[in-house]
């Protein structure tokens, strides 16, 4: 089995700090398990680490498609599968590194999972209800009839909403209880996971501040270069915390510092989902600084 080294948990709890500092010391390389990071153009709000922060260790799953276009669980997973057996054929340690929990665990635990079927019909009228009755209605819709699913996708999120929903419509089964069922991949890794424990006002703190440098470094000229691209509202990345809320502001909608305020609390919200998560893996939690024995 390949031996496989997880740093995971909330937003701007310092993961690829730590991360670098593992593989620097293993002579290893990282593997971004990060929904929003693997979109082009998309630096500062998703917070890419700069080449400075990425301290000469080389970094994949970054920049892997278009903002435009969709990318499933399933492409990731494929693809991340594939970085990892290349720089184990290397003789390189891998580290993952990331705090998209559904990411971490279809990857550690090699399910088997398969894309979107090519019936639209149901999404399609699950997005029409979606679109008439509002996103919180289709929200709850999910949480009558799949709890489990409701409580770990935002409804912010409406794709993966949808597609839970359209899941459950199409088969019967809930789309939590698929996943437990989709464990069925050979176990093809060892893994060892951290993670790094901070009060939760100072995470918070640190949240609030992580805002605030974003615009500092361009936030808004990043989501205006990103809509003259042609992404718009329906792309899933534009769906993540920062983008959709500076696009209200430059909509007219809400003020600059308004759209701060809103990013905050939307991303303190995101971290405490974050660690709901993250507390059904076996994560050995580290104090900010630390870094594990090998």
């Amino acid at each position: 089995m390949i031996p496989l080294i997880i740093v995971e948990g909330p937003t701007a709890s310092g993961k690829t700090d730590l991360a670098v500092k593992i593989a620097q010391r293993l002579d290893g390389e990282i593997v971004s398990a990060d929904s929003m990071q693997v979109y082009k153009y998309m630096d500062i709000g998703s917070a890419k680490p700069t080449k400075e922060e990425r301290g000469g260790i080389r970094h994949h799953m970054f920049d892997v498609v278009h903002p435009t276009e969709n990318f499933s669980l399933a492409e990731y997973v494929k693809m991340a599968h594939a970085v990892i057996q290349d720089i184990h054929s290397r003789g390189k340690k891998v580290i993952i590194a990331g705090g998209t929990g559904l990411y971490i665990d279809c990857l550690k635990d090699n399910l088997v999972l398969s894309d979107e079927d090519e019936d639209n019909s149901v999404r399609e009228k699950l997005e029409a209800f979606a679109e008439e009755n509002g996103i919180e209605a289709l929200h709850a819709r999910l949480a009558k009839v799949d709890e489990i699913s409701a409580a770990k996708i935002h409804p912010n999120n409406v794709k993966r909403v949808i597609r839970a929903l359209e899941v459950y419509e199409k088969t019967g089964i809930k789309m939590s209880e698929q996943v437990e069922e989709s464990k069925k991949g050979e176990k093809i890794y060892d893994y060892k996971e951290y993670g790094i424990m901070y009060d939760r006002e100072v995470l918070y703190d640190r949240i609030n501040r992580r805002a605030d440098i974003m615009f500092d470094m361009g936030l808004v000229s990043e989501v205006e270069n990103l809509v003259k691209m042609g992404c718009t509202r329906e792309n899933t990345s534009m769906q993540g915390i920062g983008y959709k809320e500076v696009m209200d502001y430059l909509e007219g909608k809400t003020s600059l510092e308004e759209t701060k305020e809103i990013i905050r609390q939307g991303t303190r919200r995101y971290a405490k989902r974050q660690m709901t998560w993250f507390k059904k893996s076996n994560i050995t939690w580290l104090a900010p600084g630390e870094i594990p024995q090998f």
